[in-house]
């Protein structure tokens, strides 16, 4: 079996589709809350290769600015003959201007320990990220952004806030700290897919990404979010470079209606 040494993005692939062309569109706000939860089985080369869970926290204070915490973890299976490897990927999401005001990553894998921070500016047009591998010391760097550009997991929530429409498309700039894409996802069709979690209907959404090395797709993926108010992700199939990886919900609590204040973003 091939070495799965990129293993801990699992959490973020939970989370790979994008957002959103219909900006002047008023997200629903009720997609998601803190509290909710969704957990994964995720599939390498068909073998069972670990789970990956994703949690909405309570509200907290990050950067002087009042966000959700929203946590992504994956940790291998010992049984699938591959070195152990976790991670735990926060990104904070600013419920009332839909967007993300910077993230934290922790990896470790095969005992080798990684860490990244992004803090964005807050206009969202710029970015600095720490860098720092085991005891070697950190490095820093700014980056010019885009305008409302997200990290995968922003762009992920900020769709589940939108009405999806089959036939639509829509794109978000995305950054990963080191690489800036357009993410577009374009919904196909509903379909009934079936997990341990049981039956769902669902939207079908064929995602594009950019991304290089191990993680660059050998075709677009697929990303089916059920067709219910939450519109959270049931079952992800991306086949990359390291080879295919299927993602299935196994357990799903939804979390509590939060009343947000929206933030103004017109240009005045």
């Amino acid at each position: 079996m091939r070495s799965l040494s990129s293993w801990g993005f699992t959490a973020a692939v939970v989370g790979l589709m994008g957002s959103a062309l219909a900006h002047a569109q008023e997200p629903t706000g009720t997609a998601f809350g803190p509290g909710e939860q969704a957990q994964y089985r995720v599939r390498y080369l068909g073998l069972t290769a670990g789970t990956a869970t994703v949690t909405v926290g309570a509200p907290m204070t990050q950067w002087g600015q009042s966000v959700w915490p929203i946590v992504s973890t994956a940790k291998s299976d010992d049984l699938v003959g591959v070195y152990p490897i976790k991670s735990r990927f926060v990104s904070y999401w600013d419920a009332g201007t839909q967007r993300v005001t910077g993230s934290d990553l922790h990896s470790e894998e095969n005992r080798k320990r990684r860490r990244q921070r992004i803090q964005l500016t807050a206009d969202g047009t710029g970015a600095k990220v720490i860098k720092q591998k085991e005891s070697d010391p950190p490095r820093e760097s700014d980056h010019v952004l885009t305008q409302g550009t997200l990290d995968v997991t922003g762009a992920t929530f900020a769709l589940r806030g939108q009405e999806l429409t089959v036939g639509r498309s829509y794109e978000y700039p995305v950054f990963t700290g080191s690489k800036q894409f357009t993410m577009r996802a374009t919904v196909e069709g509903r379909e009934t897919v079936t997990t341990p979690a049981g039956a769902r209907d669902t939207f079908r959404v064929r995602v594009h990404t950019e991304f290089g090395g191990k993680l660059e797709s050998k075709r677009d993926m697929l990303a089916y979010l059920s067709a219910d108010a939450h519109h959270v992700p049931v079952r992800i199939e991306a086949d990359f470079a390291l080879g295919t990886i299927v993602a299935e919900l196994t357990d799903y609590k939804p979390g509590r209606v939060v009343a947000v204040a929206r933030a103004d973003n017109s240009d005045d």
